[in-house]
């Protein structure tokens, strides 16, 4: 049998999942972190797939799943959430043709800007991205602690949270805090977080004024996270802090950019320790994160 590359069906995305698993685990043993990932329902993959089909694509051959490749776009910016080979099939140039397809999927919907969050040891990933364009930005950690940890001596919060509902007014709110956070609008994004029962969105408040946002899952983890101004991040990130401690998970986590310096602070001050590195590539001309918090390598 010959490799096909084709568009992915709904039905190829938990095989996906199982494939970014084993690829992912791969890569973090090699390099002395242990095993990573674990297996988890593709739904925001379904939701992409559903939004947007140009953006994911399948490498297969007799069947056989070899490897998988995700983007989305959302503005005018075009975002890379997984691309993945078989280890066993790595060397094939299979990830350099779903790149390069991928890309035409940003090419073709007029994305200005491309973007991507790799491990910062993937040394070969880094290269077939910086052959097309991607240019490492900022170093990204993902930090964890134990519940108990965190919430030793977490002081009140400086800010206010409350829920996030799908009205137009709130929506149209969330739309300005990432126009000015990240530079474009997130809308649907924010619809499938609040379709997810894991997880729980809150706008930020001091005093009358709407400064931001957060998401907390049922696992502790904390993100996406975004300002109006970046001297508020500390704030909203303290804010957040509490209310995943608040909740019942026994740990607490969150990727936290380079440029973040509050968020950094207040992490590592409270007993938060970096589990892993991770690096934001992107094209030239791209603006560096100073009020956001990633919520993961995929939804960013």
């Amino acid at each position: 049998m010959s490799l096909v590359y084709r568009p992915a069906r709904a039905q190829d995305l938990a095989a996906a999942d199982i494939l970014a698993v084993a690829s992912i685990n791969d890569l973090t043993v090699r390099h002395g972190f242990g095993p990573m990932a674990a297996l988890s329902a593709p739904n925001f993959q379904l939701f992409s797939l559903k939004d947007d089909p140009d953006g994911l694509w399948i490498a297969e051959d007799g069947g056989d799943l070899l490897g998988f490749a995700w983007s989305w776009v959302c503005g005018d910016v075009w975002f890379l959430a997984q691309l993945f080979v078989d280890p066993a099939q790595q060397g094939r140039g299979i990830g350099n043709e779903l790149l390069k397809l991928t890309l035409e999927h940003a090419r073709k919907s007029g994305a200005v800007h491309k973007a991507l969050i790799t491990f910062s040891f993937n040394r070969v990933s880094q290269g077939l991205y910086l052959r097309h364009g991607l240019f490492p930005k900022v170093p990204i950690y993902f930090f964890d602690a134990a519940r108990e940890r965190v919430m030793e001596e977490l002081p009140e919060p400086a800010l206010r949270g409350i829920p996030i509902d799908d009205s137009a007014a709130t929506m149209e709110r969330l739309v300005e805090i990432d126009l000015r956070a990240i530079g474009f609008p997130r809308e649907k994004h924010h619809r499938y977080l609040l379709s997810d029962p894991a997880t729980t969105g809150f706008l930020l408040c001091a005093g009358s004024e709407y400064v931001g946002y957060s998401y907390i899952s049922a696992s502790g983890h904390i993100g996406p996270v975004a300002v109006w101004q970046a001297d508020v991040l500390g704030d909203a990130f303290m804010t957040a802090m509490k209310m995943a401690a608040d909740g019942a998970s026994g740990k607490i986590s969150a990727f936290l950019p380079g440029t973040c310096e509050s968020a950094l602070n207040l992490a590592v001050g409270h007993g938060m320790r970096i589990t892993f590195p991770m690096l934001l590539m992107a094209s030239s001309g791209y603006s560096t994160w100073t009020q956001y918090l990633p919520r993961n390598p995929g939804f960013m």
